[in-house]
């Protein structure tokens, strides 16, 4: 028998609570609601090819998202989502801009959001059993294989949040497998006291792949030098796994580029299939980026290799137009993803065909339990309204509108082409006439052009270092891309660059910048990118 109901309580015998749940809203509320919403940000999506690409969040803005305290009582739905409206939607980060080409982040499809939406209406968790969410992920992972062209017989994968969740999936995976063949079960006996396992990646290979080493007890990994066209030099790679090899360790796997986020190399690999397979090394891939490049037909011979690879890490949301986030790794072995992972509490224990009980579970196939089903419906939705047929045509033309960029670059007396890659990654800089040949002036002066074009609106681009060199970094994916786009990125960093020629100093052949430039908080307010 229970303790006694308290006098005074909510609940009575027999009852219900009376109390209200503050997240209640009927249906006629809903409706309306969500169609001002879609309308709302319909528009928002309609004018933000003639808006800035990203507005600087105002100190007022900042600060009240700081200050703001838990209401105390509930607000209105209405209130909640002009909230949203005022404080968040203007001050994003820019990447549904078709002048957005910074990152390897993408505008989302329009359909894509409408899955989002879909998905949080189904509240399904994709974690297994037998119902529709876990089959429409079986489908999005056979499509990404057959896609890049990898063997689908015998392998497995499962779709995660980004590409830097999927290269560490497939690197734990191979962790788990190189203990094994060297003589331990990593699951029951870990890495403590035992020899040394050991990674290799390319130097231009992503941060993420040396984050995943460090965090899963492996250490740093070993940087193997890029050739002048910044693909892995496999002498280099021997040389490291022989010099690894009589220190006592135990290499094990090496993780290969189709398609660097910095210039879009491709790693060689062919060759290092087959020495990964001649040395029995572990072969991953980060296809993240540029994994879908094998689409275009005429780089598909760069790609050779991929096929054999052990392990893929791909990420939908990147080229394929998904919005944030979907990846997905991808192993030859299949029953290794479960090998790895599989733990099954009592409380999960559910035999095949009983109850809701499926045979596909992906809470076995990696460390989540609850599981977001929306990053297969979104790829379902996207692959299925562009076909395999459309997708050729959407990478070629991020493909030849790269190589147009180029054109521009070199058909621009101040604009110097630094690096490019098969793929859309361009690296430039401003060169006025009066300070070429100065590295170091060039440095500074590219920065702040840089600084200045993301905060001015008309075009938004990333930085890197090319040799020694600050190069402006255009990697632009936006679906709607066009050639009227590349012109107005060009053409921003060229007035960019004069007005900060200007700014500084009069400048001859052979003065050196001795002092930052001064900053603008905005560049030809009135400019916007041309749609």
């Amino acid at each position: 028998m229970g303790p006694p109901i308290p006098s005074g309580s909510a609940c009575r015998l027999g009852g219900y609570s009376t109390i209200p749940s503050p997240f209640s809203m009927d249906d006629m509320t809903f409706r309306g609601l969500g169609h001002r919403l879609v309308d709302t940000l319909a528009a928002h999506l309609d004018k933000l090819p003639r808006e800035p690409v990203y507005r600087p969040l105002p100190t007022e803005v900042r600060q009240e998202l700081e200050k703001m305290d838990i209401p105390a009582e509930g607000l209105a739905a209405e209130d909640v989502i002009e909230g949203f409206l005022r404080l968040v939607l203007p001050y994003g980060r820019g990447q549904n801009h078709p002048c957005f080409a910074a990152f390897v982040d993408p505008a989302a499809t329009k359909l894509s959001m409408l899955a989002a939406f879909a998905s949080a209406v189904t509240n399904t968790s994709g974690a297994g059993g037998n119902y529709a969410a876990i089959y429409v992920e079986r489908a999005v992972i056979r499509w990404l294989m057959e896609l890049i062209g990898f063997p689908q017989d015998g392998s497995d994968g499962v779709l995660l949040g980004g590409g830097s969740d999927a290269n560490r999936h497939c690197l734990e995976v191979a962790r788990y497998w190189g203990a094994q063949v060297n003589g331990w079960d990593i699951r029951a006996e870990g890495l403590h006291g035992h020899p040394r396992l050991t990674m290799y990646m390319s130097a231009e290979g992503h941060s993420c792949l040396e984050k995943a080493a460090f965090t899963l007890g492996l250490g740093a990994p070993r940087k193997v030098m890029a050739g002048e066209d910044f693909r892995m030099d496999l002498a280099d790679l021997r040389a490291a796994i022989a010099a690894d090899r009589r220190a006592g360790h135990r290499p094990f796997l090496v993780v290969a580029n189709a398609g660097s986020v910095k210039t879009g190399a491709i790693d060689p690999l062919g060759d290092l299939s087959k020495f990964c397979r001649q040395e029995g090394l572990w072969l991953h891939v980060d296809g993240a980026y540029g994994g879908f490049g094998v689409l275009d037909p005429r780089l598909a011979h760069w790609y050779a290799g991929l096929e054999r690879a052990d392990s893929v890490a791909l990420d939908p949301h990147k080229w394929l137009a998904v919005a944030i986030g979907c990846s997905c790794a991808i192993v030859r072995e299949g029953p290794l993803l479960q090998d790895t992972y599989k733990l099954i509490p009592s409380y999960l224990s559910l035999p095949p065909g009983q109850g809701f009980a499926g045979e596909v579970w992906y809470s076995h196939r990696s460390a989540e339990q609850t599981r977001d089903s929306g990053r297969a419906l979104k790829t379902f939705w996207n692959i299925q309204q562009a076909g395999k047929a459309g997708l050729v045509d959407h990478v070629r033309r991020h493909i030849d509108l790269a190589r147009y960029l180029e054109e521009v670059i070199d058909a621009s007396p101040d604009l110097e082409l630094l690096a490019a890659g098969p793929l859309t990654a361009v690296c430039f800089r401003y060169v006025p006439a009066s300070m070429r040949g100065h590295d170091q002036s060039l440095n500074l002066l590219n920065q702040a052009i840089m600084e200045d074009l993301q905060v001015g609106g008309r075009a938004f681009l990333a930085g890197t270092d090319i040799r020694g060199r600050f190069a402006l970094r255009s990697c632009a994916l936006h679906y709607a891309l066009d050639e009227g786009h590349v012109q107005a990125v060009a053409d921003a960093v060229r007035d960019a660059g004069h007005r900060r020629v200007l700014a500084g100093a009069p400048l001859r052949a052979g003065d050196e910048l001795t002092a930052p430039m001064p900053r603008r908080t905005r560049i030809e307010e009135a400019a916007r990118c041309v749609s």
